[in-house]
């Protein structure tokens, strides 16, 4: 029996199972160990036991629909986060194509430049939890930029309900409370200047939920799945494995790259399709979070959470208490490297979406992902300390970044480079 491994929810991989039959296959001596039929080695690649002779005439395989050992269908959670996207992608084309409903708070009882205090309320709040951040949207146009800080500052005071100084009154029926909120907030019945600046924001930009107004409140999933990841929070303060991490990564960061797209426009010249670009954006969001993750390991330790895949901790050796410890050890920094790396990797898929938006916004998105990924670099300076050292970007490297980004904002999209040649 060979063990074929393919290419994960991406297009073109029935391309990829002819490549593997012409070179000839590759062994996953783990799962040959096990001899179970198949099982998700990681969320990219799917390892698939099939016959010799089902090679050839295998149709698109995804890791989304899995066997496990038992016979049971699992679909992953990266599948469950892909359908979500497609649904946001369509829905972007639809909205780009069909005018909306004007729902801005135009009845709402504020003072004389109400919505620009407002406005400026947000950025203040985005400057100062979050520098870097800032930094990125004080290059976008002002319409943008200030869209932006009302994404943030929403997601930041959800955030705030289970992270921050009032988290352990916070009950689930406080977070249902607050979904309530979210409704009337994007049906246009703010509760407060902050929540105005949002549903002004979404009165100008074609962001899903307001198509709560036409009953589809399925849609909307973005903004609720962020209070979901809260929950999760309240609940969960350990993930058996990346499947489970990964959830959670879409929940509480994922979500934000999903909201921001229709803000930061795609490029009109841009090939590629909206589901790509909604899935960079989701890339970014997962890459960002996880890189919050091992650069928090103590301070999450301390407050008991583990934000670590279980099983890979088990399989290099290591476990909780281990953590709680603060130690490092070659078991720690072997482990640290490949949770480097995965992360890495997302940040590379983000990479090629991050051409096709528009120019507008290709500057700060670069700056704000390259300033990000280089959290990764200080974590491998530190020598894998995330216990007791926390790895931030000095301010020269901060400034360093913006030419660099900036180059790399004025590239012509991939997609139509690649059409090109």
């Amino acid at each position: 029996m060979a063990i074929i491994l393919v290419r994960a929810a991406s297009p073109g991989l029935s391309d990829a199972v002819r490549d593997i039959h012409h070179h000839g296959s590759l062994q996953c001596s783990s799962l040959l160990k096990r001899r179970r039929r198949w099982m998700l080695c990681s969320l990219r690649y799917a390892c698939l036991a099939l016959e010799p002779g089902e090679i050839g005439r295998t149709s698109a395989v995804y890791s989304s629909l899995a066997v496990n050992p038992a016979g049971e269908a699992v679909v992953s959670s990266e599948q469950k986060v892909y359908d979500v996207v497609l649904k946001q992608a369509a829905l972007l084309k639809r909205q780009l194509r069909t005018p909306l409903l004007d729902v801005r708070p135009q009845q709402l009882d504020m003072p004389r430049n109400g919505l620009k205090e407002a406005y400026a309320r947000c950025g203040e709040i985005c400057e100062e939890y979050a520098k870097t951040f800032y930094l990125g949207t004080m290059l976008m146009t002002e319409e943008r930029r200030r869209a932006i800080w009302a994404i943030y500052v929403w997601c930041r005071r959800t955030d705030e309900l289970v992270d921050g100084p009032n988290a352990n009154y916070i009950t689930p029926t406080a977070l249902d409370r607050w979904e309530k909120r979210l409704e009337d907030l994007f049906a246009g019945r703010p509760y407060d200047m902050l929540d105005a600046a949002l549903s002004d924001t979404i009165s100008r930009f074609p962001i899903d939920i307001q198509d709560y107004l036409s009953c589809n409140a399925h849609l909307w999933q973005p903004f609720r799945d962020m209070i979901e990841g809260m929950r999760s929070d309240l609940r969960k303060a350990r993930y058996k494995n990346f499947d489970e991490l990964y959830m959670y990564c879409y929940y509480v960061a994922g979500t934000v790259g999903l909201m921001s797209v229709p803000v930061m426009g795609i490029a009109p010249e841009s090939k590629a399709t909206t589901e790509s670009v909604y899935s960079a954006a989701l890339a970014l969001g997962i890459a960002n979070q996880l890189t919050n993750i091992l650069r928090d390991v103590g301070e999450d330790a301390r407050r008991g959470r583990v934000y670590l895949p279980q099983d890979e901790l088990a399989q290099a050796g290591l476990s909780d208490e281990d953590i709680f410890n603060g130690v490092v050890t070659n078991r720690w920094r072997n482990f640290m490297k490949q949770q480097i790396k995965r992360a890495r990797m997302f940040f590379e898929e983000a990479e090629r979406g991050v051409t096709e938006l528009s120019q507008a916004s290709r500057w700060p998105v670069w700056a704000s992902l390259l300033l990000y990924r280089q959290i990764l670099d200080e974590i491998e300076a530190n020598d894998y300390n995330n216990f007791t050292k926390r790895a931030y970007v000095g301010k020269g490297k901060k400034l360093l970044a913006l030419p660099v980004a900036y180059g790399k904002s004025l590239l012509l999209p991939v997609s139509l480079r690649n059409s090109q040649t």
